[in-house]
């Protein structure tokens, strides 16, 4: 698995924090680690991004940015409202395989959820996955309206022929709810995948040290981690 595609089921489900913990568990396993961010929007140029996030978070990651848009918006669209070239899929798997080619890992991070446009084409996160043939790892919110848009992403990407590795929670509450402790048999089913982790909630305000002992004990070994699902839901189910 050279190069892993991270999506999320929309936007604020704690994508870049998963990213960082797959990053994290990674280079804990001795394994060397690039994290792509294939577009990044709401951000002026002097603020840091969600890839700097990530090496701030996980360490010693190679980090880059493909494009920078400022409006908090779909790619696509910040790209023509700024007047500034956008990104095409094609660019994306072209910049993952040149990275995938130094490091034992390369972590594609897209834009809010799968479908999101890059460009006037209606080039997606999904079409880059689907030049690269790598999997995708789909991070979910914990609680109520998670499976609608789970389920709809993993129909997505089994239409499209797209391998889904699976679905990691990207912040666990410390006091779920009984939507939330459902879904953790849920999840899995609705997806067609299995739970490969559940990060808890605040899991990016840790200090970086902490952070980056604490995550492997949040992802499943197929994930270079410790985190056992049914264990979990045995804890946690209603």
């Amino acid at each position: 698995m050279p190069v892993l595609v991270i999506t999320g089921t929309g936007t604020e489900v704690g994508k870049t924090v998963t990213t960082a913990a797959v990053a994290a568990a990674a280079l804990a396993a001795g394994r060397s680690v690039a994290v792509l961010k294939a577009a990044q929007t709401g951000v002026r140029p002097d603020e840091r991004g969600d890839a700097d996030e990530v090496v701030r978070l996980a360490g010693a990651v190679t980090a880059t940015e493909l494009a920078r848009y400022p409006d908090p918006l779909a790619p696509g669209t910040a790209a023509r409202r700024a007047g500034l070239v956008p990104v095409h899929p094609h660019e994306v798997a072209e910049a993952a395989a040149k990275l995938a080619t130094d490091h034992d890992l390369v972590l594609v991070e897209g834009a809010g959820g799968l479908l999101v446009r890059f460009d006037a084409a209606g080039g997606t996160l999904a079409d880059a996955a689907r030049l690269l043939n790598a999997p995708v790892l789909v991070v979910a919110s914990a609680g109520l309206g998670t499976l609608n848009t789970t389920e709809l992403t993993s129909r997505e990407l089994r239409s499209r022929e797209i391998g889904l590795l699976g679905v990691v929670i990207g912040s666990w509450p410390e006091a779920p709810d009984l939507a939330s402790r459902c879904n953790l048999a849920d999840l899995p089913e609705v997806a067609g995948a299995p739970l490969l982790g559940a990060l808890p909630a605040g899991a990016g305000a840790l200090a970086p040290a902490d952070f980056r002992t604490a995550a492997p004990g949040w992802l499943s070994p197929r994930l270079d981690g410790s985190w056992d699902a049914e264990a979990f839901r045995v804890r946690e189910a209603p």
